[in-house]
């Protein structure tokens, strides 16, 4: 595959067409863009956060769940993180191991559980 396209322009760039193909709901170009755009920047968050949602859009869980691992290590308290990450490993069907992520999620987005 001839990639020329998905890694051509400045990181600004590539950052708008990532926007721009996940916006038209093809995340498998727009994963081929942030994979590249991820290794430059490693320590930026929302390029490594749209990688994971395009991962996840595209089914390829096992890549989405690594991307968010890195995010929540990095960032433990990343709510948007910790809730994909949810619910990645509930698609997966570990919901075992989804749930202190999703309780996690809520708590950090102020939504407390009545006692």
């Amino acid at each position: 595959m001839d990639t020329t396209y998905y890694d051509h322009g400045t990181p600004a760039e590539r950052w708008e067409r990532a926007q721009l193909f996940f916006g038209a709901k093809d995340y498998t170009a727009a994963a081929h863009v942030l994979g590249k755009l991820v290794e430059e920047v490693p320590e930026q968050t929302g390029p490594r956060l749209l990688l994971a949602r395009a991962y996840y859009h595209s089914a390829q869980l096992r890549r989405a769940e690594s991307e968010l691992r890195v995010i929540v290590e990095s960032d433990p308290v990343e709510q948007y993180a910790r809730l994909m990450l949810g619910r990645t490993l509930q698609r997966q069907g570990r919901d075992t191991e989804a749930e202190p992520h999703l309780r996690l999620a809520s708590a950090l987005a102020g939504d407390f559980e009545e006692l």
